[in-house]
């Protein structure tokens, strides 16, 4: 008779102790260390589409619920962080916005436990080959680690998208961007760096869907990347944090499809991200004309914590 109560009592305890791990799996193997809530993105105009942040924010607010982590997009359309601008930029109507001129802001404003920055597109202003622009987007990226550390964050560089120069104007800027990114990857050894890839997974995925059908194209123009390779980014980067539950899945929804409400997370995290984007733009200031102007800041952050509200209940 014991026995058979010491076997329910330990199928029992079993059941709890599983239970247990499920309900607090968001707390076991963290992409970040714990310290980490407010999370930057950096970058051009493919950080600002912003796809990619999305995808990347919704599968950590489905996964990671109890972490409440908050994603800041500052990305900037055409912007370097070289320095560099070609004279006929926007038809001659300005030249690229430099990081320089508002980084010191977005970090006293944002002020971020980490900065995922990625840049390199841009930066070669989509002419061949030359020492010196390269020997500027090494300085320049220096400068923004730099910047980073010493306000007291950490940071992630990510290396630039793939340029398809079957689709873009600029020949041989395919193989400025290899280079670019190989230096990124090479200083994770160099200084130590962390960095993660997506230049080259893009690269072979476009090549290798190429083969099967050579009409494909992951950008129309060769530059701006559409859902397919934002996906792309987003799950290169996930899979670099530790997320492999995320390399098999074929798009955005699919990688929160583990949650039955996983697409509705999904959007409203899209519609928070669109909301806050240009609000945080604005706020910081910048030199880059034309851009949309954002909500007072109080207000887009008013919007997003009712739209995180929603989240909240749907993850309940």
């Amino acid at each position: 008779m014991r026995s058979i109560h010491a076997r329910l009592f330990s199928k029992r305890f079993l059941v709890l102790m599983l239970i247990s791990l499920l309900c607090h799996i968001d707390l076991k193997a963290q992409p970040f260390p714990k310290k980490v809530h407010r999370i930057v993105f950096l970058g051009n105009s493919i950080t600002y589409d912003g796809r990619y942040v999305t995808d990347v924010a919704a599968y950590l607010r489905v996964k990671y619920p109890r972490q409440n982590y908050e994603i800041i997009n500052v990305g900037l359309p055409s912007e370097t962080v070289s320095g560099l601008s070609e004279p006929n930029h926007a038809d001659g109507k300005f030249p690229r916005p430099d990081l320089h001129e508002r980084l010191t802001r977005v970090l006293q404003q944002t002020k971020p436990d980490l900065v995922i920055a990625c840049y390199g597109m841009n930066d070669g202003i989509y002419l061949p080959w030359d020492e010196s622009r390269f020997a500027a987007f090494r300085t320049g990226m220096q400068w923004l680690h730099d910047q980073v550390v010493k306000a007291g964050a950490t940071i992630i560089h990510v290396t630039p998208p793939v340029y398809d120069e079957s689709r873009g104007q600029a020949q041989g800027y395919a193989a400025v961007l290899d280079r670019y990114a190989e230096w990124l990857l090479s200083q994770r050894d160099a200084q130590q760096w962390r960095v993660l890839d997506i230049h080259f997974p893009m690269k072979n995925y476009l090549e290798t869907q190429r083969q099967q059908n050579a009409t494909f194209y992951l950008a129309e123009d060769g530059i701006h990347p559409q859902a397919q390779g934002h996906w792309l980014m987003a799950q290169q980067l996930l899979v670099g944090l530790g997320e492999d539950q995320a390399a098999t899945a074929t798009d955005a929804r699919a990688s929160v499809a583990f949650h039955p409400k996983g697409a509705q997370l999904l959007e409203l995290e899209a519609e928070k991200q669109a909301v806050l984007k240009d609000a945080w733009l604005t706020s910081t200031g910048h030199q880059r004309p034309g851009m949309k102007k954002g909500l007072p800041l109080a207000e887009a952050l008013q919007k997003a914590a009712a739209l995180t509200k929603q989240q909240k209940a749907l993850l309940r």
